[in-house]
């Protein structure tokens, strides 16, 4: 590889990206030892990752450093990470098993789907309906990992209730994909029937 192609490549939004990766071990093994103090570092290691996707999309924007590996890696950290909070906090007790399968499953069948668009030469983005399943999620998996109560609050409650709007948004918006997709095959097979 050229050291201009090392350069692109590794650069900061990259690197925070990278960071989100890193988190996931991190997150994970603190889940092992179920505690308060052990999940409020979850936590705090789950919103740190959070905040660095906030930040590599908003610098690679502003600095112009958007990258092929950064547009992979991105969304794929992303998914890693919810996923991985999703899972652990199941055999704690924190998340009920479907609604986790619901989530994970959606963001494996949506990656799928625009991996098979991107194959068919279309470009199918996440839209607003995607990006606020996502905020719901986050507050959600902070609600779970926290667990315990604060300042009088139940947390635990707090991240179910979100925990519900996230499985609501991850199915509209998980449908809103599928017509889309569906459109972009009708357009293919429009386009071929007239040429």
């Amino acid at each position: 590889m050229s050291a201009k192609g090392k350069k692109s490549i590794f650069n900061l939004p990259n690197s925070l990206t990278l960071f989100r990766v890193a988190c996931i071990p991190v997150l994970v093994i603190l889940l092992f030892f179920p505690h308060k103090a052990t999940s409020f570092v979850a936590a705090l290691v789950f919103a740190l990752a959070s905040i660095s996707d906030l930040l590599d999309g908003f610098l690679a924007r502003r600095q112009q450093l958007v990258t092929t590996f950064g547009k992979f890696l991105d969304p794929l950290a992303d998914k890693l990470i919810v996923s991985a909070a999703l899972i652990m906090l199941i055999p704690l007790g924190r998340a009920p098993a479907w609604m986790v399968v619901v989530i994970v499953g959606r963001e494996l069948a949506i990656t799928g789907l625009r991996s098979m668009a991107v194959s068919e030469g279309k470009v199918i983005s996440a839209d607003e309906l995607g990006k606020k399943k996502m905020v719901f999620q986050i507050v959600a998996i902070l609600g779970l990992l926290l667990h315990y109560d604060y300042f009088g609050i139940n947390l635990h409650a707090v991240g179910m209730f979100f925990l519900w709007l996230a499985v609501i948004l991850t199915l509209w918006s998980g449908f809103n994909y599928f017509r889309r997709f569906w459109d972009v095959l009708e357009e293919n097979a429009s386009k071929s029937a007239d040429s």
